[in-house]
């Protein structure tokens, strides 16, 4: 019999027997008695961020909340905003910023075009004076271990290449320094040390989470949960397929190891609308279709699901559970 694909889905870590969806709900519902360590990670993808507001209504909507939240790029932005104030409300105040947002906020264009700037002799094509305007209209605390929620940003160091994860200290360096995209905004200096965007060496930071004892993963990603290239046409095509094809490696590999007691809770959305990286025209679409897609997750999480696919109605229910391993990929 078929199964509907979901564009997202839960894993979990090896348990050495095979369950049944009424013996997970039954571990879930233990879980939330007894308050699961539950981390929210919250993962790059530049314009395609506001999706992450639709997938957080979806969790407020059902009183999830984190114990700790990681982010990294825009996902920085989102984590912090979310931590400041982790509530309905306070999701509803991120999408009337998120709605209000132009390329010019961001990407301001000047006197020149674009792809000129490109090449001159420059430290980045666009200053990050919108972006740290965006940033300081979300923050409600000046430094990151007053959040309310215990908040990690990661940055990328550009004196070894390491990852450098932020949760003390000024917050919006820190999270300015997440979101410096290479080439596009300028690298963020934090005492004495050039740092860039943290997805290039942890886009999806599930592993930090998991090494600080978080047992219950809800991942919010920008795109879907399998990048497949496409042919490029410019060398700086390439490059950006290149930077995809390495970023989606390293979290499949993560999600295909957790460890034992762990579960992943993965929300996405498709390509489409494709856009450009200082495209903000479609906010509202995005905005939907992430609550859309982690409603449906969420509904085949609490239904005892594992894996990437949902069962029929008529599947027997002791063969509804799919290897999450095979699954992962």
């Amino acid at each position: 019999m078929t199964s509907t694909p979901l564009p997202g889905g839960v894993f979990t870590g090896p348990s050495g027997t095979w369950h049944s969806p009424r013996w997970l709900r039954a571990r879930r519902r233990a879980w939330g008695q007894r308050r699961v360590p539950t981390a929210f990670v919250f993962a790059g993808g530049g314009a395609r961020g506001s999706a992450q507001i639709g997938m957080l209504q979806a969790l407020t909507d059902r009183r999830i909340v984190p114990d700790a939240i990681y982010g990294a790029s825009v996902g920085a932005i989102n984590a912090a905003g979310f931590a400041g104030e982790p509530s309905a409300a306070g999701v509803e105040h991120m999408a009337t910023l998120w709605r209000a947002i132009t390329r010019e906020d961001v990407f301001p264009q000047g006197r020149f075009p674009s792809p000129w700037r490109f090449f001159q002799q420059r430290e980045s094509v666009h200053p990050n004076d919108g972006v740290r305007r965006i940033i300081q209209s979300g923050l409600r605390f000046e430094r990151l271990e007053q959040s309310p929620v215990h908040l990690e940003v990661v940055a990328t160091s550009l004196h070894d290449g390491q990852t450098q994860w932020f949760d003390e200290g000024p917050a919006e360096e820190a999270i300015l320094a997440s979101a410096a995209l290479p080439a596009l905004l300028p690298p963020v200096t934090i005492d004495g040390e050039a740092f860039i965007d943290g997805g290039v060496v942890d886009n999806v930071p599930i592993g930090r989470a998991i090494e600080q004892g978080a047992q219950r993963v809800f991942v919010l990603l920008c795109g879907p949960l399998h990048y497949t290239p496409h042919r490029y046409r410019r060398p700086a095509e390439a490059v950006l397929t290149a930077f995809f094809i390495a970023v989606h490696a390293k979290f499949a590999r993560e999600l295909s190891n957790l460890p034992a007691g762990v579960e992943v809770v993965v929300f996405t959305v498709d390509t489409e609308p494709v856009s450009g990286y200082d495209d903000f025209s479609a906010t509202d679409v995005l905005i939907t279709a992430g609550r859309d897609n982690a409603e449906q997750v969420l509904r085949f999480w609490e239904s005892g699901g594992v894996g990437e696919t949902t069962r029929l109605a008529s599947r027997p229910e002791s063969e509804a559970v799919l290897d999450t391993r095979s699954a992962a990929g």
